[in-house]
């Protein structure tokens, strides 16, 4: 089995800060991690692995610092990586980068399954997977928590709330991982340094064959009007003695006399 799985390099920070021109994230002097999430993702990768055989390739877009998230996604386990890196790529919006990942993916070519964590925890959005299986017109299992592959299907427990449910699609198929599902193996010291002797292919946008004006900055469709720290607004709690329904009159009486309703 030929597993792909799409990590990204987000700031190993709580507290960000942003450019008020581009409302881009300012990432100057701020160390990297690979997303969380996204090692749930390899995890899960190295598991079916190790269960069922084959490769796993590590996939991922961003500057030149991004090799490190690779190379520790190597020390993981992982057999291949594949950076895309290209001035053309800065910018990229959810969907320029689900573009320019389903390019590469179609460029690997063979492949059963992609794996990638739910989100990224400097966005949140959680598009870029079900984004990326648009892309390739394939199936796609979202927010899942275990997974099991059988003749030539896949089948996940999907995480909605506080239900859960089972989901099967043919493969190939991409799945989305949930961080409860597993917990990431931590890469020992020697597998570390030896990756930092394995070879890491690099892609431009050249490589990619698509179409330069989706890519990047020029190729996203959201737009950013206005980026700000919202204000801590303090209030006071009144409790509203009485029972259910002379609290709930009270209640009312006074988010009327506010005109909020």
């Amino acid at each position: 089995m030929n597993i792909i799985v799409c990590i990204k390099q987000v700031p190993d920070v709580k507290e960000v800060s942003w450019d008020p021109k581009t409302g881009s994230l300012i990432r100057k002097g701020i160390p990297s991690i690979i997303n969380p999430n996204d090692k749930n993702a390899i995890e899960a990768a190295l598991q079916l692995r190790e269960r069922h055989g084959g490769e796993v390739t590590v996939l991922s877009m961003g500057p030149s610092q991004v090799e490190d998230a690779l190379r520790e996604a190597l020390g993981m386990g992982v057999d291949k990586a594949i950076q895309l890196t290209s001035k053309e790529f800065a910018g990229s919006d959810t969907w320029a980068t689900s573009y320019a990942l389903g390019l590469a993916v179609r460029k690997i070519a063979q492949y059963d399954l992609i794996i990638c964590g739910k989100e990224a925890i400097d966005g949140m959005t959680a598009q870029v997977g079900p984004q990326l299986a648009e892309c390739l017109n394939i199936p796609q299992l979202t927010y899942a928590l275990e997974i099991e592959v059988t003749n030539s299907k896949v089948k996940i427990k999907q995480k909605l709330g506080d239900f859960h449910r089972l989901l099967e699609a043919p493969m190939p198929a991409l799945i989305t991982v949930e961080r409860e599902a597993n917990k990431p193996r931590v890469a020992p010291m020697d597998t570390i340094l030896e990756a930092y002797g394995k070879e890491i292919t690099l892609w431009d946008a050249d490589d990619l064959d698509g179409e330069d004006e989706n890519f990047g900055l020029k190729g996203s469709p959201t737009k950013l009007t206005r980026v700000y720290t919202p204000k801590l607004i303090k209030g006071k709690v009144e409790m509203l003695e009485g029972g259910p329904e002379e609290a709930a009159r009270k209640c009312v009486e006074k988010i009327r006399a506010r005109y909020i309703i």
